[in-house]
Parts: structure tokens; sequence; C-alpha cells
């Protein structure tokens, strides 16, 4: 069962997920986020996805997933060095800091709260998350063209994507698909007819929409949405 709450770090959500018994391989799809998992007594951080990663559905997990562009400020690493990878903690830190938080999180009443407590103390010891990414998130989830999102910024086009590999792991045309993929999966979630979501997320039209589902997911809308 996969369970979610809004985080007390801003932005943020804590998750967790327990597969029922026999579940197969599961799908998490681009998001445009980072996350800090806590899986059978490890930390790791699961970088920003250009496709979805699949899981073999085992054991229990919880996570912190970040506002898209704000853990590496959090983590103190660039988004690109974890792209499309799950990295334990140990691997990107010293090793005695990251068993001192192990033992943290695994103290705690819960393997997600401790996930949150942790992410919050890092996020206080962190300078705050540079404003002109959450501006640049909102101007492209608003389906804003990248050329004219850098002008609106006042960023030349080489400017805005070494920003975006940084904070986000890819430059400002893939997040741009990944966060249209996100509007597009929750207006087809709420009931809207898929060719109306094709047009509402900003695709030429349904056939559009059901080619970049396949190159982001590796499914077809229908099989996303439950129906095939």
């Amino acid at each position: 069962m996969y369970l979610e709450r809004a985080s007390r770090l801003a932005g943020a959500v804590v998750w967790t997920n327990t597969p029922s018994a026999g579940a197969g391989p599961g799908r998490v799809l681009p998001d445009g986020c980072m996350d800090l998992l806590w899986h059978e007594g490890r930390l790791l951080v699961a970088g920003p996805d250009t496709h979805a990663h699949r899981t073999d559905g085992g054991g229990s997990w919880a996570g912190v997933r970040f506002f898209p562009g704000t853990a590496p400020t959090f983590l103190g690493l660039p988004a690109y060095e974890v792209r499309d990878r799950r990295v334990g903690l140990a691997d990107l830190w010293p090793a005695a800091r990251v068993r001192r938080l192990t033992g943290r999180v695994d103290a705690a009443s819960d393997p997600a709260r401790g996930l949150e407590e942790l992410a919050l103390a890092l996020a206080a010891d962190a300078d705050p998350p540079d404003p002109l990414l959450r501006r640049i998130v909102t101007a492209l989830d608003a389906g804003r063209p990248v050329a004219a999102t850098a002008d609106e910024l006042g960023l030349g086009a080489r400017q805005l994507h070494r920003r975006a590999l940084t904070a986000f792991g890819y430059g400002p045309k893939t997040l741009a698909r990944v966060l249209r993929l996100q509007r597009a999966l929750a207006l087809a979630r709420g009931g809207m007819p898929l060719a109306e979501t094709a047009v509402a997320a900003g695709y030429a039209d349904q056939p559009h929409l059901a080619r970049e589902v396949r190159d982001l997911t590796g499914a077809t809308p229908a099989g996303l949405l439950g129906g095939g």
C-alpha cells in the first residue's frame, strides 16, 4: 500500500510503500523530483528520472520527496550526478556520518517520521534554495516555452540549461516534458477523457500524448491509468 502526506518541510511529501504479498515489479514515474529513501535499514538517494524506474516490489520503503530543484541544496550535490540512479547515501557522504543518521532514522517511531526529521535538519543546515528555481518550475509547469521562460527570468539559454542540470538533473526541455506528463496524468486520473487531457496538458493531440507517455514511462496511457 502506498500512502503519502504533506511534509513539514515546505513543498516536500512524506511517503511510505509496503507492497502487498506477491506484488510484482512496480513503476516509479519521472516527476522532476529527488527523494531521500529508507529501505531495510539503509539510507539512499533517488535521483531525478528521465524515464520510469522499475522496482522489484520487495520490502517496505519510506521516503521524502523534495520539491523539484531543492534536494541538491539540502544534500550538497548536483542533481545530474545521481540522474536515473538509486545511490546509497554512504556512497555520497562519509560513512561515519551516514551511520549516525541511519541510527537516528531507525530509532524513530517509524522510518517515515525519522526521514522527515532528517530532511528538516538538512534543510536547516543548508542555505535556502535559489528562489529562481521555483520560478523555473512554475513557468514550465504552466506550459511556458523554454525560450520564453529564459527571457522572462532574464537568463540566457545556456545559463538556464546549466542551472537546470545542477538543480533538476537535466535540461529545461526534459523538465518541461516531465512536468507536462504529470499534468496530463493528474487530469486523466481526475476523470478527464484522454483527448481533452492531451489538449489541456499542452500536447498537440491524443497520439502525441500517447507517444510521450510511452517514451517517458514505457507504458500506454491506459496501462498507467489501470485500463490495460
